[in-house]
This record gives C-alpha cells, sequence and structure tokens, in this order.
C-alpha cells in the first residue's frame, strides 16, 4: 500500500457511500500511514461540516456520501507491526477483542433454560 493507492482507496469509498475495513492495518509503512492521517481526516471533517462535496488533497473537490465509514483491525506487538501515529490513532475508537469464555456462555444458556445443574454441564459440553 502506498498513499496514492489509500487515496483512491478513500475517494471511492466517499463518494459512494461505503463502509472500508483495513485488516492488519498496522502492517502499512509509517510513512503511508502518516499520509493516511490527513487523507482520513479530510473525509471526517467534510463529514463533521455536513458537506456534499469536499476538497480531497491535490484532488480537487469530490463528492461526500455521509453513510462512509472506515474501520481498521490491528495485531499489535508482532514483528513487522507498526504502531500507529497519534494524529492517525485519535482518528479511530479502540476495541479491544478477546477470546470467549465459552463455558461460562454455556452455562449461561443451560441456566436460561433451567438446568439446576448447570455449572456442572457446562464443563462437560465445553470439553465436547
Amino acid at each position: 500500500m502506498n498513499t496514492e493507492t489509500c487515496a483512491t482507496i478513500f475517494m471511492g469509498l466517499s463518494q459512494v457511500g461505503a463502509w472500508g475495513c483495513f485488516d492488519e492495518y498496522n502492517r502499512i509503512r509509517i510513512e503511508v500511514l502518516s499520509v493516511n492521517a490527513t487523507q482520513v481526516m479530510c473525509v471526517l471533517d467534510g463529514l463533521k461540516s455536513g458537506q456534499k462535496t469536499f476538497e480531497f488533497m491535490d484532488e480537487g473537490k469530490i463528492n461526500l456520501i455521509g453513510t462512509v465509514g472506515f474501520f481498521i483491525t490491528m495485531n499489535p506487538g508482532y514483528a513487522g507491526r507498526t504502531e500507529l501515529p497519534e494524529n492517525l490513532k485519535s482518528q479511530f475508537r479502540s476495541c479491544a477483542m478477546v477470546v470467549p469464555d465459552l463455558a461460562l456462555i454455556i452455562e449461561n444458556m443451560l441456566l436460561s433454560e433451567g438446568f439446576i445443574t448447570a455449572k456442572l454441564l457446562s464443563q462437560r459440553f465445553f470439553c465436547l
């Protein structure tokens, strides 16, 4: 990914009002991420001000449909991953994902069905 590719993607999403999910976003080089921060900010500023068209970088005026959205996923801590620049990190809301406790989920399901020995049964189901 380079800055031109990202700009094309952001412009396309903005003009059709689509959502874009960028997986493993922190694998992009830090130089590109720094420019991405400005690109995303252009779109978000246009959305905040309620504009129908906005100035995107040096590309001129482009249409903006208000349903556009950007989502990123990251796996921090692995080799080859970059820490997001602060100006880009501030534009996204973080959400941590963890492995679900399946035994507890099974226990709740069994309890809701009226099983008295739900804890013991949930451990057995989990083993299965």
